[in-house]
C-alpha cells in the first residue's frame, strides 16, 4: 500500500511538471502584441481609441508631467528601442529625439500636420522668455486644431494597419468613429464661440493660438511657449493694463504651472482665475477619472464660452 501511494505521488508530481511545461510552451507560442510608443496625450488618446487592446501602447509622458520639460528615463529609452512603431509630436517639443537612434519605424507627426509660425510680437516674447527652447519659431501645440487631429487620426490608422493587418476593419471603424467625434466637437466650438462680447482670453502660457485661430479669438499671454519661465515686471504690468481696459472677468493658467502670479493678478484686479487645459499632457487626477481628449476639450469650451461672454 505504501509503495502504491508513492507511485501515485510521483505520478501527480510528474503530471504537475508536465502541465507547467505545456503552459509555458503555450505562452511562448502566443504571438506578442506589437509595441507602439507615443509621446504626448493627444497621440495617446488617438492610438488608444483606434487600437484598443490590439497593441501594447507605451505612453512616454507620465501623467502629471509637463511635456515641455520632460526627458525620458533609460527605462523608457529601452522601451522605445523595442517598439514596432514610435510616434512623437515633433515641432521641437521633444529635444531628446535629436540624434536618437530609432531602431523601429518612427513618425514625426509635426511633419504631417499644419503648423503655425509665430508672429513678430509673439516671436519677440518667445525669444525673451524661452531662449533655451528648441522650437523658436514654430508653435508646437498643433493638437488643439481639430483639423490636425483628423490628419493625425488618419495617419495613425494607416501605420497601425501596417503592423497589424488583421485588425484593419476594426481600425477603420474606430477611425471613422473618432473622426466623427472630432467633427461634432469642431461644430460645437463654432456654434458656442460664434457671437461673443470679448475677443481675447488671458492666459499665463501662449499655448492656445491654434484654438484661437480656428475659432476667431485672440490670446494675450503672460509668457511665451514654455510655461516654466518667469515673467518680468513689464509683462505683468502689460497684462494688468489689458485686463483693466477690456474689463476681463476671468484669467487662465494651466495645471503644470505655478498659479502664484496669475492668482496675485486676479486678487489685485478682483477677477476670477481658472484652469484651461492645453492638452500637452493631463494630470494624474484627470487620468484617474479616465478623461479623454474630447472630455477635456469640452470642458475647455464651457470655460471659453463664459470667459468670452458668448451668446
Amino acid at each position: 500500500m505504501k509503495d502504491f501511494r508513492n507511485i501515485i505521488f510521483v505520478l501527480i508530481v510528474l503530471l504537475f511538471i508536465l502541465q507547467m511545461v505545456v503552459t509555458q510552451q503555450d505562452k511562448e507560442a502566443l504571438p506578442s502584441k506589437p509595441i507602439v510608443t507615443v509621446s504626448t496625450f493627444a497621440l495617446y488618446d488617438i492610438t488608444k481609441h483606434l487600437a484598443g487592446d490590439s497593441v501594447e501602447i507605451v505612453n512616454l509622458l507620465p501623467f502629471g508631467v509637463d511635456a515641455h520639460s520632460f526627458e525620458p528615463t533609460p527605462k523608457l529609452m529601452a522601451a522605445i528601442e523595442k517598439s514596432d512603431l514610435v510616434i512623437y509630436s515633433g515641432a521641437g517639443l521633444e529635444p531628446w529625439t535629436k540624434g536618437f537612434n530609432f531602431n523601429s519605424k518612427v513618425i514625426d507627426m509635426s511633419k504631417n500636420v499644419s503648423l503655425r509660425e509665430l508672429g513678430e510680437n509673439e516671436h519677440n516674447l518667445h525669444e525673451h522668455h524661452d531662449s533655451q527652447c528648441a522650437h523658436s519659431s514654430i508653435d508646437p501645440h498643433y493638437w488643439l486644431d481639430l483639423k490636425n487631429m483628423k490628419i493625425a487620426t488618419e495617419l495613425i490608422t494607416e501605420e497601425l494597419t501596417k503592423i497589424t493587418p488583421s485588425q484593419e476593419k476594426i481600425y477603420k471603424k474606430n477611425r471613422d468613429d473618432y473622426i466623427e467625434m472630432l467633427i461634432d466637437l469642431d461644430q460645437d466650438y463654432k456654434d458656442s464661440l460664434y457671437s461673443c462680447r470679448h475677443d481675447t482670453i488671458i492666459a499665463n502660457h501662449n499655448a492656445f493660438s491654434y484654438l484661437a485661430r480656428r475659432y476667431s479669438f485672440h490670446v494675450e499671454a503672460l509668457s511665451g511657449l514654455s510655461p516654466d519661465t518667469q515673467p518680468s515686471a513689464k509683462d505683468i504690468k502689460r497684462l494688468m493694463e489689458h485686463i483693466r481696459e477690456e474689463n476681463v472677468s476671468v484669467i487662465f493658467f494651466e495645471s503644470f504651472v505655478s498659479d502664484r502670479v496669475m492668482k496675485s493678478i486676479a486678487k489685485d484686479l478682483s477677477v476670477r482665475v481658472d484652469v484651461l487645459q492645453p492638452l500637452g499632457n493631463i494630470t494624474a487626477d484627470e487620468a484617474a477619472k479616465n478623461l479623454t481628449y474630447e472630455d477635456i476639450m469640452r470642458d475647455n469650451l464651457v470655460k471659453l464660452h463664459k470667459a468670452l461672454e458668448c451668446r
